[in-house]
């Protein structure tokens, strides 16, 4: 036996060893994972199921406080806690902390569902206390934000903001919501993505239908934005 061939013997055992203790520590871990997204459901419900007709704010966790669009977000989440609604956001920085500081000094309800992440994620404080929920896992805490939102607002955002647009516009698409406002802010940022799923997905590809586009809304001020939903539930009951 040539030693390549024993040292292929050998890699291949251990590659094997290797392969059979990561897929036994999954079984084992998911066994266990179930308890703990019961329990985030559990408290989930518990909790936002007694904060009222709520809209929820997405956008970057890495805007700042002098940024045109946190200023924006803010000022929205002001108009739309004065019009009698609570503001839901992921409970972190930037566009998010706007959401929940515009919330605070409307004297609405202000409500944040935060996860761990490695990087950029923290609690901001403009946070209710009894409202500041901590997740594990995105899929639990992204049902907390569709289930208990009447509005759906999408300031400018990265990856997490493209993920949360698409299960929503999704949702509202294949029928599983109600009719719910969905309103993307800031024109300039939103355009070109709009423009690209006109032209490739609609007219080319036939991928999607005119009114798929259509149930989507483009602002670039707080006011449109309100006004918009004060119609909308005029007509449409909560």
């Amino acid at each position: 036996m040539r030693l390549q061939d024993f040292d292929n013997d050998e890699d291949k055992v251990i590659q094997d060893k290797l392969k059979q203790k990561t897929w036994n520590e999954i079984r084992t871990n998911d066994s266990w994972a179930i308890f703990k997204i019961m329990s985030e459901f559990v408290n989930g419900y518990e909790t936002m199921g007694r904060i009222g007709p709520c809209v929820t704010i997405f956008g970057s966790a890495r805007i700042k406080p002098e940024d045109p669009y946190y200023l924006l977000a803010e000022k929205i989440a002001f108009k739309i806690s004065k019009a009698g609604y609570g503001v839901i956001t992921g409970g972190g920085p930037g566009i998010m902390e706007a959401g929940n500081k515009g919330a605070h000094l409307g004297g609405g309800t202000s409500v944040g569902l935060n996860i761990e992440l490695p990087f950029e994620q923290h609690y901001n404080p403009y946070i209710d206390k009894d409202k500041n929920l901590n997740f594990d896992y995105f899929f639990v805490r992204k049902v907390m934000f569709t289930k208990y939102s009447q509005a759906f607002i999408m300031m400018p955002g990265g990856w997490g903001t493209m993920d949360e647009f698409f299960e929503v516009a999704t949702l509202i698409q294949t029928r599983k919501f109600t009719q719910t406002p969905m309103i993307c802010v800031g024109s300039a940022y939103w355009n070109g993505l709009f423009n690209w799923m006109r032209e490739a997905m609609l007219e080319e590809e036939k991928n999607i239908s005119p009114g798929d586009l259509e149930m989507i809304k483009i602002f670039d001020t707080a006011d449109e934005v309100v006004s918009y939903m004060s119609e909308f539930y005029t007509h449409n009951k909560l």
